[in-house]
């Protein structure tokens, strides 16, 4: 069985805008913290291939991967997976987008299975996944309510 993560966070801005800001990939270095560049590769029949690359860890190393995401806006809801999937025997991503008065609630589920020469097991990379992951969509959060205008409430 596959390893995974599930995490959600509301996000105070209107779901266009949300919506849109997520899906600008070629943006996400200054919508993630954690990526120093994307780079749209192709877009065919709605599917988006691009290339990640991440900030140097602390030991100076940076990580690259081609991934592909599909967004269906009219199901608010983007499928991914890791077209080079690196330490993974595979990666697949979720993400869905709910609306609620507070605002729109994004969830974020990684479904995989590392590689058995990876050097990580699949319960230790779930533990980091959720824990970067956790720490990104905070991070998304207070970029799109900022740039959204709305600002954190409390």
């Amino acid at each position: 069985m596959p390893a995974s993560t599930d995490n959600r966070i509301v996000v105070r801005a209107p779901f266009d805008a949300v919506w849109e800001m997520t899906n600008d990939v070629a943006d996400w270095p200054n919508l993630f913290s954690e990526y120093a560049a994307a780079e749209v590769l192709s877009t065919e029949g709605g599917a988006v291939r691009f290339r990640l690359t991440t900030v140097p860890d602390p030991d100076g190393r940076a990580w690259s991967w081609v991934s592909e995401r599909v967004p269906d806006r009219e199901n608010r809801r983007v499928t991914a997976r890791r077209v080079e999937p690196g330490p993974f025997e595979f990666m697949r991503l979720r993400w869905d987008y709910r609306e609620l008065p507070e605002g729109v609630e994004l969830r974020w589920r990684q479904e995989f299975a590392v590689r058995p020469d990876s050097g990580f097991t699949d319960e230790a990379m779930r533990e980091r996944l959720d824990r970067t992951t956790r720490v990104q969509m905070a991070h998304v959060k207070s970029v799109v309510e900022a740039r959204a205008g709305q600002g954190a409430r409390t």
